[in-house]
């Protein structure tokens, strides 16, 4: 045994396993498509409240995929031992847009397929996908829903009120009504005529009404 053999070690050997070019070019990629994700992230968001962190966690991630899947292809012993750590990984960071695991998987999805070196596959899709979600999330409803939230005296004062919202909206549909002693709160969606909303304001005038609210609807939350 030689000195040279005494200090061998199979760590030091798989430092050449990949190239520091293709690392360097790798990263650059990964973190260039994923400053895009986190751009076409920021113009489609759509929520309650933006997260700025969430933007930044998905340039990350596409950088972190892409170091991981460079480790795992050049050596199929890694890649073995990867998939077990990685198998006991448990994230309890709840998903509160259904749109945001889209940009997750999208984020993990460019990592891989630049750490394969399928560079226009990368490229050419996240473009594709971009331009997809720009076009049909950014694209609004032609009369977006509304929900009228309506304080009424009576039965009398609830007719009038519905009759009144019927010439008033395009459409205008009961969603809930809660009859109590003294009062009536009734939840009606309504699909406007045009973008005048001055007519919560006779609505809230009239005899019987006690309060008019109107709030925007999308389906998933009030806001």
């Amino acid at each position: 045994m030689t000195f040279q053999d005494i200090f061998k070690s199979g760590f030091l050997e798989n430092i050449a396993s990949v190239s520091v070019l293709d690392m360097v070019i790798a990263l650059l990629l990964s973190f260039g498509l994923g400053m895009f994700i986190f751009l076409v992230y920021k113009k489609t968001f759509t929520g309650v409240m933006y997260s700025s962190s969430f933007g930044v966690t998905l340039v990350a991630l596409t950088m972190i995929t892409t170091v991981v899947i460079l480790a795992v292809t050049s050596n199929v012993v890694l890649s073995l031992g990867m998939v077990g750590a990685l198998s006991i990984v448990r994230f309890r960071t709840a998903i509160k847009e259904p749109l945001d695991i889209a940009f997750l998987f999208w984020s993990i999805a460019v990592g891989i397929v630049l750490a394969a070196g399928m560079i226009p596959l990368a490229v050419v899709g996240s473009v594709v996908i971009g331009v997809f979600l720009l076009v049909f999330v950014n694209r609004q409803a032609y009369k977006n829903p509304y929900i009228v939230v309506l304080s009424c005296e009576n039965h009398d004062c609830e007719a009038a009120a519905r009759a009144y919202l019927d010439l008033q909206a395009e459409r205008c549909v009961l969603k809930s009504k809660t009859a109590q002693k003294g009062g009536i709160e009734l939840n009606l969606e309504i699909r406007l005529k045009d973008d005048n909303t001055d007519f919560i304001n006779t609505l809230a005038e009239m005899d019987g009404v006690s309060s008019a609210v109107l709030v925007s609807y999308n389906g998933e939350y009030m806001g």
